[in-house]
C-alpha cells in the first residue's frame, strides 16, 4: 500500500491523534474504539514506510515523519471539508477564525475582545473553544485553531519543542496574587507574607495543585481542602471562607463580593504570562483583526 492510497479516515483519525495527545482521548473524541484508532495509525503508518508516532506512558509524540504528515493531512482534511459545504451550497467560511483560549482569559479577556470586533468587523465570525495550554498548543500544530491565548511561566521557555517553532507574541505579563475571604485574618493589610500561607487550607484545580490554586513559592506540602475546574466555583469558595487560592490579577474585576485579591511579599515573585500564538506564515486578515481586538482589550484592564 503507497502512501497516495491512504484513507481519509485514517488521516482524520491522526490529526485527532496529535491534537489529543493520546489514542485514548482521540477514540472518545471520535466516537471509535481505542483498538480501531489503533488500527487506523498502523495503517497509516504502513502506508507512509514510517513510524508517525513515539508511543510513550504519558501518550504520544509525533516523530519527524509524523509532523511532515500532519502538515499535509490537515491541508487534505481542510480541503474535503471546505468542498463538502461548497457542495452543499453553504458559505464559504474564510472570514472565520478558531480561537483557543485557556480558563481565566475566557472570564475577562475574550468577551472584551470578541465584543469590539463585533463592532468595528461584524463580518468576521470567531469560533472559540476552552484547554489547557498542552491542549491548545498540539491544537495549532493539527491545523484545528487558528491562534490561541497560552500562559506561560518563568523561564518562559517556548510553548513546544516542535518545528517550525510557533509564532508567539506576549499580549500582558502579570503577578499572580491570593484570594482570600474578606473576613479572614490574612486579609486585614495590604499584603501577604508568603511565611504566613503556610498551614492554610487551598482551594485548587483538578491534576497538579501547583497550577493555578496553591502559591507556586509556598515552600510546603499544601492542604488541598477542595478541588474545582470552575473559576467561579473556586471564587465562591473562598467567599465561603473554605480555603484561599491563588489567581491571576486579571480575575480582579470579577471577584464575588466577599473575596479579596492580595499580594504576596517574600520569595520570588510569581509572574505569569498571556501569549498569543499561532503557526508560522502569512497571516490572514480576520486572524489580523482578532489579534488587534486582543491587544487592545488587555490594553483596557
Amino acid at each position: 500500500m503507497a502512501f497516495t492510497d491512504a484513507s481519509l479516515v485514517a488521516l482524520r483519525v491522526f490529526r485527532e491523534v496529535a491534537e489529543r495527545g493520546t489514542l485514548s482521548a482521540a477514540a472518545t473524541a471520535l466516537g471509535y474504539t481505542q483498538s480501531a484508532v489503533s488500527r487506523q495509525i498502523a495503517a497509516l503508518e504502513r502506508a507512509a514506510g514510517a513510524e508517525l508516532l513515539e508511543r510513550r506512558h504519558d501518550g504520544v509524540r509525533l516523530t519527524s515523519a509524523g509532523r511532515l504528515v500532519l502538515r499535509r493531512a490537515a491541508v487534505v482534511v481542510d480541503e474535503i471539508d471546505a468542498g463538502t459545504r461548497e457542495l452543499a451550497g453553504l458559505p464559504d467560511d474564510v472570514s472565520t477564525v478558531r480561537l483557543g483560549w485557556f480558563a481565566t482569559a475566557g472570564a475577562w479577556l475574550i468577551p472584551r475582545a470578541l465584543t469590539a470586533l463585533g463592532r468595528t468587523h461584524p463580518s468576521i465570525t470567531v469560533v472559540t473553544r476552552e484547554g489547557s495550554t498542552p491542549a491548545l498548543v498540539r491544537a495549532l500544530r493539527a491545523g484545528t485553531l487558528d491562534v490561541a491565548l497560552i500562559s506561560s511561566e518563568p523561564p518562559y521557555r517556548a510553548p513546544d519543542d516542535e518545528t517550525p517553532p510557533l509564532d508567539v507574541d506576549t499580549l500582558v505579563e502579570r503577578s499572580l496574587r491570593v484570594a482570600v475571604p474578606a473576613t479572614h485574618p490574612l486579609a486585614r493589610n495590604d499584603y501577604i507574607d508568603v511565611a504566613d500561607l503556610r498551614g492554610q487550607r487551598w482551594i485548587s484545580g483538578p491534576g497538579d495543585p501547583w497550577v493555578m490554586g496553591v502559591w507556586p513559592g509556598l515552600g510546603e506540602r499544601p492542604v488541598v481542602a477542595h478541588t474545582a475546574r470552575d473559576w467561579l466555583a473556586k471564587l465562591r469558595l473562598v467567599e465561603a471562607g473554605f480555603g484561599i487560592t491563588t489567581i491571576p490579577t486579571s480575575l480582579q474585576e470579577v471577584l464575588p463580593p466577599g473575596v479579596k485579591i492580595l499580594p504576596v511579599r517574600g520569595g520570588p515573585a510569581e509572574q505569569r504570562r498571556v501569549l498569543l500564538a499561532r503557526l508560522p506564515g502569512p497571516v490572514p486578515e480576520p486572524v489580523a483583526r482578532l489579534a488587534a481586538a486582543l491587544r487592545a482589550a488587555v490594553l483596557e484592564v
